[in-house]
């Protein structure tokens, strides 16, 4: 008798979730690693948080696949990618792999939804909330950053955001949390 509740297609879409997930953490880790062999130990320390987060989500997708009774398979992940050219261009790459992963996350919803598939549907909900929450928090910093000067942001401003990244909360306020006694 076979225990797996998860369609064919859903279990390898969702395992090539969970791959790039992975994928995102390395991508980060790069990152980090580059700005750090910058002096910006604030803004690494940042995207080394953010590394760590992505193996989570890997963590939760594998689980779930887990779980469902499906088979989980990994799989090799592709190499980062160029290094940034900037502090600039290394948030807008940060911002481009969120927003790659929101429509990942949707194309998931999407097929749990058309299967009927209410259990991953569910399951799905959070990221979709995550999503939101990085979306935000790297449009966030791509404001700062051009406030700053964006690629031609000065050393004295990038050292501002860099002291301020290094402590700062990982999350964003998102608009569905706001009341008109917290906007």
């Amino acid at each position: 008798m076979s225990t797996n509740r998860l369609s064919d297609g859903m279990a390898a879409a969702l395992n090539a979730q969970m791959t790039k997930e992975a994928h995102a953490a390395q991508i980060y880790l790069a990152y980090a690693a580059w700005l750090d062999d910058k002096g910006y130990d604030g803004m690494a320390n940042f995207l080394f948080r953010h590394a760590h987060e992505e193996r989570n989500h890997m963590m939760k997708f594998l689980e779930y696949i887990l779980q469902r009774g499906a088979k989980v398979r990994i799989e090799a992940i592709p190499a980062p990618g160029e290094e940034p050219k900037n502090v600039n261009d290394c948030f807008e790459k940060f911002f481009q792999q969120e927003v790659d992963n929101t429509q990942a996350i949707y194309m998931l919803v999407k097929k749990s939804f058309d299967e009927g598939d209410w259990a991953t549907w569910h399951f799905l909900q959070w990221f979709v909330k995550e999503q939101v929450e990085e979306e935000t928090l790297a449009m966030n910093l791509l404001d700062r950053i051009k406030i700053a000067g964006g690629e031609k942001a000065s050393n004295d401003a990038l050292y501002v955001l860099d002291r301020d990244l290094k402590d700062e909360p990982d999350e964003a306020e998102l608009a569905q949390e706001a009341t008109a006694e917290n906007p």
